[in-house]
């Protein structure tokens, strides 16, 4: 996946478009669980982002919105959901981190795990 495209996907995660009005965020506040693939789709478009903007030295607003959402309001619509009852799916938690430390990779230029 080439920059360009990973970067549009990522942003239509979090805010529905024409081609992709069922983003993991809208799936989310609706209590769903994310389509199959998506998680994985997800991951591989944060990887070429992190391989083309690890020396950059700056981001551009809609994608650190993007990125941002990803990986904050992810977690607190996991939270809520499980609140409300909502049963997700076995190691959705644990995406949700991987989620979270790629786009930290991303913002700080360097490759973590889940142990730094």
């Amino acid at each position: 996946m080439n920059y360009e495209t990973a970067r549009k996907f990522l942003i239509a995660q979090t805010k529905p478009t024409e081609k992709n009005p069922d983003g993991l965020l809208m799936y989310m506040q609706r209590g769903k669980p994310p389509i199959p693939g998506q998680i994985t789709s997800i991951l591989l478009a944060l990887k070429s982002v992190y391989g083309e903007l690890q020396d950059a030295p700056t981001l551009d607003k809609e994608l650190v919105c993007a990125l941002y959402t990803l990986s904050i309001k992810t977690q607190q619509l996991f939270t809520a959901g499980q609140k409300a009852g909502v049963e997700w799916p076995p190691l959705f938690k644990e995406d949700l981190l991987r989620i979270m430390i790629a786009v930290e990779n991303i913002f700080f230029g360097k490759r973590q795990t889940s142990q730094s």
